[in-house]
């Protein structure tokens, strides 16, 4: 079946140009035209991903972002037009998993889309062969399910969180640049920012603190990323 996107944006020529690359692409798409829209149409219709504009009227893209994370893991690719880094970074460490500036390509947004809905249906190549449950520590992740828990409590995380945490646990041993885990989630070649993956391991240590553990990631500086002791305080 297709899936279903939900397009956030105040502006209808950019929401008409999005959802006509989505439907050449084979993929449903449904309109909002501000940030309440957005959340009734995520509760009335379920979609596989939103694109979420940040600048809307009545709620803005960041507080819709704010409100679904709370209680979901919907996939969320922003859409920002403003020329800073902070509200684009701050998207992605509220869970959003990527983001384009406008102006942008269709054939852009769409690449980007595939590749989120390619995580979330299924596993990235080098961890077809992960399945089960992987423990470090008193760190768990059920590959199968997508759920990642200390001591047995459950830690929401976005999918590219998830898959983040996947990458370094499989191969406990070995330190990952940037660049590896951007090729690891989305193929080589896709264009994804050294900040980006930043923000993601400052979610997801942010998030693993409040359940006690300060030891989740560890960083090699000029070097990259890997799975830390999980031993907990």
């Amino acid at each position: 079946m297709p899936r279903t996107i939900l397009v956030a944006d105040d502006d209808p020529h950019i929401r008409q140009l999005i959802v006509f690359a989505l439907a050449k692409a084979g993929l449903d798409a449904i309109e909002a035209e501000d940030g309440e829209a957005a959340l009734a149409a995520v509760a009335a219709h379920a979609p596989d991903l939103l694109i979420l504009d940040i600048n809307m009227p009545r709620m803005d893209g960041i507080e819709v972002c704010r409100r679904l994370r709370a209680s979901g893991t919907l996939p969320i690719l922003f859409l920002s037009s403003r020329d800073d880094e902070i509200d684009r970074v701050l998207g992605i460490e509220l869970g959003a998993d990527d983001y384009v500036t406008k102006p942008f390509s269709p054939r852009e947004v769409v690449a980007r889309v595939m590749a989120i809905l390619r995580r979330v249906s299924a596993h990235p190549p080098e961890a077809q062969s992960v399945t089960g449950t992987l423990h470090h520590g008193r760190l768990a992740l059920d590959t199968d399910g997508w759920r990642a828990s200390w001591d047995k409590a459950e830690v929401p995380l976005t999918v590219t969180e998830f898959g983040i945490l996947r990458t370094l646990v499989a191969m406990p041993s070995k330190i990952f640049s940037r660049d590896a885990i951007i090729d690891r989630l989305h193929g080589p070649g896709f264009a994804v920012t050294d900040r980006t993956i930043d923000s993601h391991v400052r979610n997801l240590r942010a998030k693993f603190a409040k359940a006690g553990a300060n030891d989740v990631i560890e960083t090699r500086a000029g070097v990259g990323y890997r799975i830390g002791a999980c031993a907990g305080a």
